[in-house]
């Protein structure tokens, strides 16, 4: 889906241009691209295009935001939003990440827990530490690391407009 998809494979390219380490895009750029071709719906406009990287040896955020501007340079009309992944265990309250897969371990819904990336030879590299089969047959699900914070997820349940947007999605609490 997302190598035939001309807006999505643009994105990759732009992202990949950085040259981040352990770089992927993941959340909603993939889920909802996987939910609306199984809906038959029309490409879902996304708040943000969650840009995701580890570099254990540079936590500065101003470096993220260098990085991010570069993002808006390319394209100012996408909501980049970046972010190194090895210091949001701060944020979350976590044991530090390993890598950029190992910290969407700790991330709430198992289909979210998904992200891509464009190698340099055009192939995609799936990042997916929960697998691909709860975001393929519309489950949303708590990871491991949610099912300790269930007031988080259903909050976010709560916040995002998923039901609305694609009736045929599924919800398990367990």
């Amino acid at each position: 889906m997302i190598l035939q998809d001309a807006w999505s494979l643009a994105i990759l390219q732009i992202a990949r241009s950085l040259q981040l380490p352990d770089w992927a895009i993941g959340a909603g750029f993939v889920r909802a691209l996987v939910w609306d071709h199984l809906s038959g719906q029309k490409r879902t406009e996304l708040s943000d295009i969650d840009v995701l990287y580890f570099d254990p040896e540079n936590l500065a955020k101003e470096t993220e935001k260098a990085y991010e501007k570069a993002l808006f340079e390319h394209r100012a009309d996408i909501p980049w939003s970046l972010k190194n992944q090895a210091r949001m265990h701060h944020k979350n309250a976590t044991r530090a990440y390993h890598n950029t897969e190992d910290a969407m371990q700790f991330w709430l819904e198992t289909p979210t827990a998904v992200a891509v990336r464009l190698e340099r030879d055009d192939t995609l590299t799936i990042l997916a530490p929960f697998g691909l089969e709860d975001l393929f047959q519309m489950i949303i699900r708590p990871t491991p690391a949610a099912l300790e914070k269930m007031d988080q997820f259903e909050s976010r349940l709560r916040s995002k407009p998923w039901i609305d947007q694609w009736p045929s999605l599924t919800i398990v609490r367990e």
